[in-house]
């Protein structure tokens, strides 16, 4: 993550940029601001700034609040430091972030899960909490930052640095941090080992431990500006500005908000049509068109057919929170909305799980190639009591 491919923030990529140039770096650094403001890439695009061992100085000439020119790097991309940014995979920069423990999976320390987090910071590090939950596969767990994590990044921390430059421990949401993970570190941000950072990233500062906030160096990150994500989409989507920027001023500076409301809107219709078919062909039990239904599902390719399973459960638990009348939770376009007002008493704690399993056992069943008829049939059989049962 280079600094010109984060989304506005300019004041706080030249603040972070030139007192890295002039050596002044505080130890421990802690990001904070509303969710979608760019806090981790900031932080991956400080790190790979310190690690590069090619990037072109600043001369101390130019003020720090001046924009990057156009073109310009922070970064130059090509050292052996870059490479292994582009994978994530720098032996030097090390992460901690909440996980839930699972021995059966082997996955009980932030290193087991590596290879998920990786992937889903390498396809979007303008990821939420919510992303990371469904990643780990594990949305109805409270995942923490174990007491262990602290012993393990002091082990780390005591070898020399694998390429001699600086060692840079990231921590996202720190705030999860168990008490007595939490006074271990405190230990390491007093007496840190040399040319050592600490990256701090967090929505909830309010629930750390004041005496690591008294150590660290405190930056907020403020809201994006509408047009700076309405650009920002428009030049990953293609889609045009004037349509983008409703949708844009609901998130309110948020990009991870405005990027799912867009994408929902964008790629959906098709989606909606055959979900809204199903809830209503469920609820209604014609034999007839129940079949109909699931043989043109059945006809569709494997993929669509994936994509819609994955939809329908997005869809049942939009439905699920729209009955807690929190409309900040919930994230659909206009469509779905005037649908779910009125779809939405019909998925109550009496059959949404039933439901979800449903459809998940469907989408098992057809990445799995079982008949594709039989699946959706299925499906639609067992909807049509558990839509009754609400």
């Amino acid at each position: 993550m280079k600094f010109e491919d984060i989304i506005g923030q300019e004041e706080v990529k030249n603040i972070l940029m030139s007192e890295a140039d002039r050596g002044r770096l505080p130890h421990a650094l802690l990001l904070t601001g509303p969710e979608g403001c760019g806090k981790m890439p900031m932080a991956l695009a400080l790190a790979q700034y310190l690690c590069c061992t090619g990037k072109h100085k600043t001369d101390g000439q130019s003020s720090m609040f001046d924009e990057p020119s156009k073109g310009s790097n922070s970064v130059c991309g090509t050292c052996i430091s870059c490479r292994q940014w582009e994978q994530l995979a720098h032996p030097d920069v090390h992460f901690i972030f909440p996980i839930v423990a699972n021995k059966v999976r082997k996955k009980e320390v932030c290193d087991d899960w590596m290879p998920v987090w990786r992937e889903m910071l390498l396809r979007n590090p303008y990821f939420t909490y919510t992303d990371w939950l469904q990643q780990m596969e594990v949305e109805n767990s409270q995942p923490i930052i174990y007491s262990r994590e602290s012993d393990i990044i002091q082990r780390k921390l005591n070898l020399k640095s694998v390429q001699g430059g600086w060692r840079i421990v990231i921590i996202w949401l720190p705030e999860k941090m168990k008490e007595d993970g939490a006074n271990k570190m405190l230990k390491l941000l007093e007496e840190p080992p040399t040319q050592t950072i600490f990256i701090l990233v967090s929505e909830e500062p309010q629930k750390m431990l004041g005496t690591i906030l008294s150590r660290v160096q405190r930056i907020r990150m403020p809201r994006l500006k509408d047009e700076k994500i309405s650009m920002a989409i428009h030049q990953r989507m293609g889609i045009k500005l004037e349509d983008i920027q409703p949708i844009v001023h609901q998130a309110n500076g948020n990009y991870s908000k405005a990027l799912e409301a867009v994408t929902v809107d964008n790629g959906t219709s098709a989606l909606f049509q055959s979900f809204t078919s199903l809830m209503r062909l469920a609820w209604s039990r014609k034999v007839k068109e129940m079949k109909a239904w699931s043989d043109e599902m059945s006809e569709s390719g494997r993929e669509r057919q994936k994509d819609f399973l994955q939809y329908a459960q997005r869809m049942i638990r939009e439905s699920f929170t729209a009955n807690l009348h929190r409309p900040e939770l919930n994230y659909m376009n206009m469509e779905e909305q005037q649908f779910t007002s009125k779809f939405a008493p019909f998925v109550s704690e009496k059959n949404a799980m039933g439901i979800m399993k449903e459809l998940q056992e469907a989408q098992i069943h057809i990445e799995q190639n079982v008949n594709a008829k039989m699946v959706f049939f299925d499906l639609i059989l067992q909807l049509t009591v558990l839509i009754k049962n609400h």
